[in-house]
This record gives structure tokens, sequence and C-alpha cells, in this order.
């Protein structure tokens, strides 16, 4: 049976291979988009194309309002959504402390975060309270815990997204709805642009990851797909990384 899925950043990157991938199971997924509707558009006909139906909603993740219009938007065409995977989000800045603009912090904080929050609320308000098999997954980074310096708005962000997931984890398991956290390393997307057009750069990179390659973007869509499904009808609070044993290397140097 198709179910609803809500995908929040899925104009590109891992949000976009995301509603593709839950196209091709055959569901019906919802692109929220921020401002790129060509971009969206794209991803309403990948998701087509592999057998799903699919719709595009704009909305910045970071306003209650726009969340709670999209939703609703869902609501009245195919009902409460059954699986959230929240992918919408900014990369770090690149400026240290001392340095970084209240309105930079504030700026990811509330995209990175905040959305998270407001997306997750309003999933769970729209299913209501009776007890139903749903799922909320939201796209971390192993920068939830292996820090980077002029990375503290993004690090910041991801490590309160950690505390968001498992305490959700803790108050939804008794309805049946299964939060958890996917934490990827290095993966070509947009936000990795200088590593997809620069083989030197990349390479400089790759080198430091144990399996010696970046991981695409359909990677970690089949472990969202996974997680949706049945059978992982007993995780829940988790952070899974998937990284190519990027984040196993943090000692290098001692």
């Amino acid at each position: 049976m198709a179910r609803t899925i809500v995908v929040t950043g899925a104009e590109s990157g891992i949000g976009a291979a995301c509603a593709e991938a839950f196209g091709a199971a055959g569901d019906r997924v919802c692109v929220i988009y921020h401002a790129d509707a060509e971009a969206a558009q794209r991803s309403v006909a990948a998701v087509q194309a592999r057998g799903g139906e699919a719709m595009s909603v704009q909305a910045d993740v970071g306003d209650e309002y726009g969340v709670d219009a999209a939703f609703t938007a869902v609501e009245r065409t195919w009902g409460a959504a059954d699986v959230l995977i929240n992918s919408a989000g900014l990369n770090m800045s690149g400026v240290s402390v001392r340095t970084m603009a209240l309105e930079q912090w504030q700026r990811l904080i509330t995209t990175d975060l905040t959305g998270a929050f407001l997306t997750s609320r309003r999933f769970l308000k729209g299913r209501g309270e009776a007890p139903a098999d749903a799922s909320i997954i939201h796209i971390s980074s192993i920068h939830a815990y292996a820090v980077r310096a002029g990375g503290a708005d993004y690090c910041a962000a991801k490590g309160g997204l950690t505390n968001l997931v498992e305490t959700m984890a803790i108050e939804e398991a008794p309805r049946g709805i299964r939060v958890n956290a996917i934490e990827p390393g290095m993966i070509l997307t947009p936000m990795n642009a200088r590593a997809q057009s620069d083989p030197a750069y990349r390479q400089s990179l790759e080198q430091n990851i144990p399996m010696g390659r970046a991981g695409d973007p359909s990677e970690v869509a089949d472990l969202a797909v996974f997680l949706a499904s049945d059978h992982a009808r007993y995780i829940t609070g988790a952070r899974i990384v998937i990284d190519g044993g990027l984040s196993l290397m943090q000692a290098l140097g001692a």
C-alpha cells in the first residue's frame, strides 16, 4: 500500500535522492523546496518516472506558518503523512566563533535545528494521538560529534539535532512512531560543489576516507528507505553513520 512521504530539501542532493528512492518504492512523495521551483519539478518528475506519485510545495522550514501550510496541502491531497524525511539544511560557514555574525549563527540554527523541530512537530500533530506505524528520519551529519574549526554553527545545530531525535524517539515510541538520524560524511551533493568540479581537491579529501571515495546521495537514500520500512520496525532513537569510515580517523596525528 502506498505511503505518503514528505521530504524537505527535496529539490537537490540527498533530499532529491530520497524523493526518487521512495518513488521507486511506489509511494506518494511531497517535494518540499525552499526557492528553486524548477529543481523541485525535476524531483517531481524523477519520482513519477520511478513509478510514484508526486507533488511539490514551497516552504521555508524555519517558518512556523510556512511549515503548517505545507503539511496542510499534503493532508488535503493525500491525508496525514506516514514518513517525514528532514533533509533541508545549510552547510557550515567556515567562520570562527570570534568573527561569526549573530545573523549567520541564527540563520543556520533556524534552518538546521529549528526547522527539524517545526517539521517534526507538524508531522506529529497531523497524525493525531492514535498509535500507527510512522517514521521520522533526520539527515544529520558526522559533524554532530566530529567537530571542525569554522563549523560552530553547523556542529551545534547537528549536535542539538541528536538530542531532539533521541527525545522524540522516547516520546513517540508508545504511538508506534520511530525517530532516527542518518549521519553522512562526505557525500557528493551541491554542498560539496567544489569536490564535484575539482578532481584534485576531491582526491585530497577522499584520501582521508578509509573506503577511498566519497558517498553518493543514492546510498543515503537507500538507508532512509530501509529505516522507514518494516525491516527497521524495532529501530528508534538510532544515529546511523554512513561515511566510508571517515569519522573513525579523528585521532590521526595525535
